[in-house]
């Protein structure tokens, strides 16, 4: 397995950032991942895709076919979730890891790779959250509504699993510009990142100014 630099997985802009379509909404009821979708920041370049479909073993319902346009004949002659996973914990490696509404996607990650053996690292960060915290004027908080406010260009259609990461990928970026350009938070490492998501709405911007002012400890990613 890559082992990632220890110093760079501390950058909140080296990440990777995963999306699944699944046949449901809970991994530990039976519902099985149908796509993983996925993009490897690299000081805020996208330097690796990961992309497939993968056959869960049985039927999806015609709800999840309509909602992600991905069809029974489709996954079909798709991989195994099992042989899919496989080659996908090894694209992820130790990398800290983003997604939109990030407990959805740990929950079939950790699910999935429980069931052949592997595993992964357990630093997460959640787009949604950050978002609510820098974009807290946002009409709506889901992915389609903050691609449309922020006008982040459209990768494919929403609900199939490498455009929603791609998009993710993007306003995570943004996310970290506009923290940098309207707060003065320049490089922040992903754990501070992780504890900004966390900040309630009334302590949000007296925490900003103290980050501000603690250039050392904002910047400490830095490599």
């Amino acid at each position: 397995m890559h082992m990632q630099d220890p110093l760079l997985s501390r950058r909140a802009d080296s990440v990777v950032v995963l999306d699944f379509e699944t046949t449901g909404l809970t991994p530990h009821q039976g519902d099985r991942a149908i796509e993983i979708g996925a993009v490897k920041l690299h000081r805020g370049k996208v330097v690796d895709r990961f992309q497939e479909l993968m056959n869960p073993g049985r039927s999806v319902s015609a709800f999840i076919e309509d909602y992600t346009g991905i069809s029974n004949a489709m996954l079909k002659g798709a991989r195994s979730c099992e042989a899919v996973m496989a080659d996908f914990a090894d694209f992820l490696g130790d990398a800290n890891i983003v997604a939109h509404n990030v407990g959805f996607d740990r929950r079939f990650l950790e699910a999935e790779l429980y069931r052949i053996g592997r595993s992964c690292s357990d630093n997460y960060g959640c787009s949604l959250l950050l978002t609510r915290r820098v974009y807290p004027q946002a009409p709506s908080h889901r992915l389609s509504a903050l691609v449309a406010y922020r006008q982040i260009p459209t990768k494919g259609r929403f609900h199939r699993a490498l455009a929603d990461a791609e998009m993710t990928g993007d306003l995570w970026l943004q996310a970290l510009e506009t923290l940098a350009q309207d707060h003065g938070v320049h490089a922040p490492s992903f754990e501070w990142i992780q504890r900004l998501s966390r900040v309630s709405k009334a302590k949000l911007f007296t925490y900003l100014a103290a980050q501000k002012a603690s250039t050392g400890a904002i910047s400490a990613a830095s490599v």
